[in-house]
Protein backbone atom coordinates (compact mmCIF):
# COMPACT_ATOMS: atom_id res chain seq x y z
CA UNK A 1 0.00 0.00 0.00
CA UNK A 2 0.99 3.33 -1.04
CA UNK A 3 0.93 5.08 3.09
CA UNK A 4 3.61 6.84 4.58
CA UNK A 5 3.79 7.78 7.81
CA UNK A 6 6.08 10.75 8.86
CA UNK A 7 6.54 9.56 13.00
CA UNK A 8 8.44 13.29 13.12
CA UNK A 9 5.25 14.91 11.66
CA UNK A 10 3.29 17.61 14.01
CA UNK A 11 0.59 15.97 11.92
CA UNK A 12 -1.07 13.08 14.48
CA UNK A 13 -0.87 10.13 12.98
CA UNK A 14 -4.34 9.48 12.63
CA UNK A 15 -5.05 12.88 10.14
CA UNK A 16 -1.86 11.40 8.06
CA UNK A 17 -3.60 8.04 7.76
CA UNK A 18 -6.47 9.33 6.96
CA UNK A 19 -5.53 11.82 4.42
CA UNK A 20 -3.64 9.25 2.44
CA UNK A 21 -6.33 7.20 1.98
CA UNK A 22 -8.61 10.09 1.09
CA UNK A 23 -5.93 11.07 -1.66
CA UNK A 24 -5.50 7.06 -2.79
CA UNK A 25 -9.40 7.48 -3.18
CA UNK A 26 -8.94 10.68 -5.31
CA UNK A 27 -5.64 9.92 -7.18
CA UNK A 28 -7.58 6.73 -8.30
CA UNK A 29 -5.05 4.49 -6.52
CA UNK A 30 -8.17 3.03 -4.13
CA UNK A 31 -11.31 2.01 -6.48
CA UNK A 32 -14.88 2.13 -5.28
CA UNK A 33 -14.90 -1.40 -3.83
CA UNK A 34 -11.48 -2.43 -3.17
CA UNK A 35 -10.44 -3.76 -0.32
CA UNK A 36 -8.48 -2.33 2.70
CA UNK A 37 -6.40 -4.10 5.08
CA UNK A 38 -7.90 -5.18 8.56
CA UNK A 39 -7.33 -2.70 11.20
CA UNK A 40 -4.56 -4.97 12.92
CA UNK A 41 -2.93 -6.03 9.38
CA UNK A 42 -2.34 -2.42 8.69
CA UNK A 43 -1.42 -0.91 12.09
CA UNK A 44 1.52 -3.74 11.65
CA UNK A 45 2.38 -2.96 8.02
CA UNK A 46 2.88 0.95 9.01
CA UNK A 47 4.15 -0.08 12.50
CA UNK A 48 1.18 1.74 14.78
CA UNK A 49 -1.33 1.58 17.21
CA UNK A 50 -4.21 -1.08 16.16
CA UNK A 51 -6.70 1.96 17.86
CA UNK A 52 -5.47 4.28 15.88
CA UNK A 53 -6.09 2.61 12.41
CA UNK A 54 -9.66 1.66 14.00
CA UNK A 55 -9.81 5.22 15.08
CA UNK A 56 -9.61 6.55 11.27
CA UNK A 57 -11.69 3.48 9.76
CA UNK A 58 -14.65 5.06 11.65
CA UNK A 59 -13.78 8.46 10.46
CA UNK A 60 -13.88 7.34 7.05
CA UNK A 61 -17.30 5.17 7.48
CA UNK A 62 -18.64 8.06 8.97
CA UNK A 63 -17.63 10.55 6.12
CA UNK A 64 -18.87 7.77 3.54
CA UNK A 65 -15.50 7.06 2.15
CA UNK A 66 -15.84 2.94 3.19
CA UNK A 67 -17.85 0.57 4.44
CA UNK A 68 -17.14 -1.61 7.36
CA UNK A 69 -18.62 -5.62 7.24
CA UNK A 70 -18.35 -8.18 9.20
CA UNK A 71 -17.94 -10.82 7.23
CA UNK A 72 -15.95 -8.59 3.94
CA UNK A 73 -14.12 -6.57 6.25
CA UNK A 74 -13.22 -2.87 5.24
CA UNK A 75 -13.72 -2.15 1.64
CA UNK A 76 -13.84 1.23 -0.34
CA UNK A 77 -17.64 2.45 -0.42
CA UNK A 78 -18.38 1.28 -4.09
CA UNK A 79 -20.64 4.10 -4.52
CA UNK A 80 -17.94 6.46 -3.70
CA UNK A 81 -18.27 9.07 -1.05
CA UNK A 82 -21.40 10.85 -0.30
CA UNK A 83 -21.50 14.08 -3.20
CA UNK A 84 -20.83 17.98 -1.69
CA UNK A 85 -23.63 19.11 0.03
CA UNK A 86 -24.14 22.61 1.44
CA UNK A 87 -22.65 21.65 4.58
CA UNK A 88 -19.95 19.53 3.60
CA UNK A 89 -19.06 23.30 1.67
CA UNK A 90 -19.58 24.82 4.45
CA UNK A 91 -17.08 22.66 6.37
CA UNK A 92 -15.06 23.22 3.34
CA UNK A 93 -14.87 26.85 3.49
CA UNK A 94 -14.25 26.92 7.06
CA UNK A 95 -11.24 24.69 7.12
CA UNK A 96 -9.65 27.05 4.21
CA UNK A 97 -10.52 30.27 6.47
CA UNK A 98 -7.26 30.04 8.47
CA UNK A 99 -4.91 28.62 5.62
CA UNK A 100 -6.17 32.16 3.63
CA UNK A 101 -5.41 33.81 6.84
CA UNK A 102 -1.57 32.67 7.42
CA UNK A 103 -1.04 32.86 3.64
CA UNK A 104 -2.07 36.55 3.85
CA UNK A 105 -0.16 37.00 6.92
CA UNK A 106 2.84 35.72 5.13
CA UNK A 107 2.90 38.00 2.17
CA UNK A 108 0.96 35.09 -0.32
CA UNK A 109 -0.34 36.96 -2.62
CA UNK A 110 -4.49 35.62 -4.04
CA UNK A 111 -3.52 34.66 -7.45
CA UNK A 112 -0.26 32.76 -5.91
CA UNK A 113 -2.60 30.77 -3.48
CA UNK A 114 -5.21 29.95 -6.40
CA UNK A 115 -2.33 28.91 -8.52
CA UNK A 116 -1.10 26.68 -5.88
CA UNK A 117 -4.71 25.30 -5.60
CA UNK A 118 -5.35 24.91 -9.36
CA UNK A 119 -2.01 22.92 -9.70
CA UNK A 120 -2.80 20.55 -6.83
CA UNK A 121 -6.24 20.27 -8.72
CA UNK A 122 -4.68 19.41 -11.86
CA UNK A 123 -2.42 16.68 -9.84
CA UNK A 124 -5.37 15.04 -8.65
CA UNK A 125 -7.18 14.88 -12.04
CA UNK A 126 -3.84 13.72 -13.72
CA UNK A 127 -3.08 11.18 -11.53
CA UNK A 128 -6.57 9.82 -11.11
CA UNK A 129 -6.85 9.82 -15.00
CA UNK A 130 -3.92 7.35 -15.34
CA UNK A 131 -5.14 4.79 -13.02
Amino acid sequence: MFININLESAEPIYIQLQHQIIEGIAKGKLKPGDPLPSVRSLASDIGINLHTVNKVYQLLKQDGYILIHRQKGVVINPEGPPKADEEYKQNLKASIHPLIAASICRGIEEEAFLQMCKELFNEFKEEGENK
